[in-house]
């Protein structure tokens, strides 16, 4: 199961880019390869006629029409550039050379983020925010959709809103959940009771990243030897992957 789970997933990441982002890249290139070869192309008046035929089918019930258009050096241009993108989307599009349009995603994405680590692409990403943060309902959305994504993509971020893991008697005494700790506490509370507190994100399998908030003594808590990764992967899994060793397996049994 293993093994099939990761080939699916690595064909259907294939599918997607070649679907979305590959087959527009091919047709991009096919079309730029039409404008400068197209003179190349031999055609008749055959070929102008089904071209025309092809954009304006009511042409066809006009037949001394359709003849003039086919004689006008505009539409034999536009005729070569049909024929010759027709017959390049046969390879480029849907055929073996298809797989260009992937690998220049891929080598696209490589050389953006390449640029992006430098010193002038944050820059331009700095510029790039400050104007997208600055635009109307974009900056209303923008903000979460950036801290959410960095929070599931970036380590750091993890450990930033994470600072350690812990178990918790929750939701009832004699119950021990496996809980993130992401505060101090209420000032409030603290100030008032004269105790330390933590707040507390007891997650729900398989969603590490929602759940529910609690606010706790410190006292009734115990710090677990487990990384934030590692949580994460036990959560994820429904308690299958446990770390190899460490007091969390015995403190959670």
């Amino acid at each position: 199961m293993p093994s099939i789970l990761t080939i699916w997933l690595f064909v259907w990441g294939y599918s997607f880019i070649q679907n979305n982002i590959s087959r527009h890249l091919n047709r991009g290139i096919v079309h730029i390869i039409s404008l400068i070869a197209y003179k190349s192309v031999e055609i008749s008046d055959d070929d102008v006629q089904e071209y025309l035929l092809e954009i304006k089918p009511e042409l066809e019930g006009d037949p001394d029409e359709l003849a003039m258009r086919a004689k006008l050096p505009e539409n034999d241009r536009k005729a070569r550039i049909y024929k010759l993108k027709k017959n390049l989307s046969k390879v480029w599009v849907d055929g073996p050379g298809s797989v260009a349009g992937f690998l220049a995603a891929v080598i696209a994405v490589c050389i953006i983020g390449a640029v992006l680590a430098s010193f002038v692409g944050k820059s331009l990403w700095r510029m790039a925010e400050s104007f997208i943060m600055n635009t109307p309902l974009i900056r209303r959305v923008y903000p979460y959709v950036k801290q959410f994504t960095d929070f599931l993509l970036t380590q750091e971020k993890q450990k930033k809103l994470f600072l350690r893991v812990v178990a918790v008697e929750y939701p009832r005494e004699g119950i021990w959940s496996l809980g993130f700790v992401t505060g101090s506490g209420f000032e409030k509370v603290v100030n008032t009771l004269q105790r330390e507190f933590l707040t507390v994100l007891i997650p729900t399998a398989p969603a590490p990243f929602t759940g529910f908030i609690i606010t706790v003594p410190k006292k009734q808590t115990i710090d677990l030897d487990m990384t934030i990764e590692e949580a994460i992967r036990f959560i994820v899994s429904g308690g299958v992957i446990t770390p190899d060793k460490g007091p969390a397996r015995a403190a959670l049994q």
